[in-house]
């Protein structure tokens, strides 16, 4: 890998090809599925640029530079809520700061993705980075919860383009032997952002102002567009028997509203009202309409915004099954641990956040060495190893003493930290070493829209899951520590943090109920992986028809 200073000139499918006796299938120009011939892309895809030609090293700053700032905006405004719902008001929807923001990133993906393809990479990551910094400015201006929730929505569409365009990039610049390496930093600073964006956020609140959370966003940003407009240079793209490339905005609207729907139904069902209301099902009967609109309106559309190729390749399909399958049981870790950690193991937030954090240690790690394990056994069965250890390390969970000790559920965390680096990285490389530089932001966009509808979807789920475990277990409460307990796992949580509330036993009933209650989560993310086992198996083709590539000088 090229440092800071050298110029690679990198073709549309960079260096680094099938080496003899990797077990991928290699095609050239166009992949071949196995399944059948592929559906044509567009009048995109027969004539790939070449990627952009850059200065690989501040690129790979910037990159990680934006990274940083869609993964940090996702977790850091979470200690500060005290502080902006004692400035502003509004505790009754606060919740929205995270689902707007949320909301805004995965609707917007497939939207970027394709016009990332159709424009470059350059002007949309520019234009979603300027976007983002206009939101955290105005975030910084809100003067009641509302404006603030809004402008996060500014935020998210923003974050939508930086995530999705970071990606496809990184496979842009480095060859398939390299991907591995780039694709690692990128996890890494996801992850240490992830884990430092609630402690930065409670510095921030408690001896600056919640503002800066917001500020601190703006010369940051400001980097990484600075070193993204010197130094990524793009290759003029080529040229089409149509002036101006035609924009699916019918289609982009339909995406838009039919995943924003979903999502705001699945974040207020069972929350702001019970999931068999009335609306509820109307939320999601609405959301099947539009899914229908949008079906038709994107078989007639000329350059549809989410094409047909994206599920009729077998390999694209599998890969984004598999992966909405791990945004789906990552709901257990991230949002169920650090309740276990601290009514069940009694810990504090800092040791109980430390519990759930060892993840991000050897998730990177694994990640950076699966290319060992792909480059000789293959893309599939290197996430199959991945996801079966994983399945087996969730299952472990229910099986911890009560209450046990901390050290325990954190090494079920490093190890499927390390699991899960083996199932995700090779899935990502591969299904992006599977398409031309014309159908990767497309490619990429799809995989991680169903990530992040996954973990929507996890949420949902699951919380229904833990709840009614808890009701079921407090309902079957002895008589005499029936009378007071909480009914909800946010309810059992604060009972728990405020040990005069409860006798000695209803505490330890409480202790078990939340215990037995994450069992089952966790169990319900064995499942999820699972499945996603069983999409690689009967899905996923044996080989990924990987496009053969040519070397570059580095």
């Amino acid at each position: 890998m090229s440092g800071a200073g050298n110029t690679d000139s990198t073709s549309a499918i960079p260096g680094g090809g099938n080496s003899a006796g990797r077990p991928e299938k290699a095609a050239a120009g166009a992949p071949a599925d196995p399944a059948g011939p592929a559906a044509p892309a567009g009048p995109a895809a027969p004539a790939a640029p070449a990627a952009p030609n850059a200065r690989r090293g501040p690129v790979v700053a910037a990159l990680m530079l934006g990274m940083a700032l869609a993964a940090l905006d996702g977790t850091i405004v979470s200690t500060a809520v005290p502080q902006i719902v004692g400035d502003l008001g509004g505790f009754a929807v606060f919740s929205w700061l995270f689902s707007g923001y949320l909301l805004a990133v995965t609707v917007t993906l497939p939207v970027y993705g394709k016009l990332s393809d159709t424009f470059g990479r350059k002007p949309v990551l520019i234009a979603g980075i300027v976007l983002f910094l206009i939101g955290s400015l105005l975030c910084a201006a809100a003067w009641n919860m509302g404006s603030l929730i809004a402008f996060r929505i500014v935020q998210g569409l923003g974050g939508g383009a930086i995530q999705g365009t970071v990606q496809t990039i990184a496979a842009d610049l480095y060859p398939l032997k390299q991907r591995p390496k780039i694709q690692a930093k990128l996890s890494t600073v996801w992850a240490v952002s992830a884990v430092a964006g609630p402690g930065l956020g409670g510095l921030l609140a408690a001896y600056a102002d919640w503002r800066w959370i917001f500020l601190i966003n703006l010369p940051v940003g400001a980097i990484a567009l600075w070193l993204i407009a010197r130094h990524l240079h793009e290759p003029s793209r080529p040229r089409t028997t149509r002036a101006r490339p035609r924009i699916d905005w019918a289609g982009a609207l339909a995406v838009f509203a039919c995943g924003g729907l979903l999502l705001f139904a699945l974040v207020q069902g069972g929350v702001a009202w019970p999931w068999l209301s009335a609306p509820s099902l109307a939320l999601f009967g609405a959301s099947a309409l539009l899914a229908a609109a949008t079906v038709v309106i994107e078989r007639r559309a000329a350059e549809p915004i989410i094409p047909g190729w994206v599920w009729r390749r077998r390999t694209i399909a599998a890969v984004n099954l598999a992966l909405g399958a791990l945004g789906l049981l990552m709901v257990a870790p991230t949002v169920f641990l650090p309740t276990y950690a601290q009514a069940v193991l009694g810990l504090g937030p800092i040791a109980a956040g430390f519990v759930m954090s060892v993840m991000t240690l050897s998730w990177p790690v694994s990640a950076a060495l699966s290319q060992h394990a792909y480059n000789r056994i293959g893309f599939r069965l290197t996430a199959i190893i991945g996801i079966s250890c994983s399945a087996l390390i969730l299952l472990a969970f229910p099986f911890l003493p009560f209450p046990g000790a901390a050290w325990q559920p954190a090494l079920i965390m490093l190890l499927l930290g390390a699991a899960l680096g083996l199932f995700q990285l090779p899935l990502i490389v591969g299904v992006q070493s599977t398409v031309g530089y014309a159908e990767r932001g497309t490619t990429t966009a799809s995989v991680l829209f169903c990530r992040q509808v996954g973990q929507s979807v996890g949420a949902a789920l699951f919380g229904a899951i833990a709840n009614a475990t808890l009701a079921s277990r407090l309902s079957a409460a002895p008589d005499d520590i029936r009378a007071g307990l909480p009914d909800d796992l946010d309810s059992v949580s604060h009972a728990l943090a405020d040990p005069g509330s409860l006798t000695t036993e209803a505490a330890d009933y409480l202790r078990r109920a939340v215990d037995t209650a994450v069992d089952h989560v966790y169990v319900g993310a064995a499942i999820a992986a699972t499945a996603a086992l069983l999409v690689l198996v009967f899905v996923a083709p044996r080989r990924f028809p990987v496009i053969t590539e040519e070397k570059t000088a580095d």
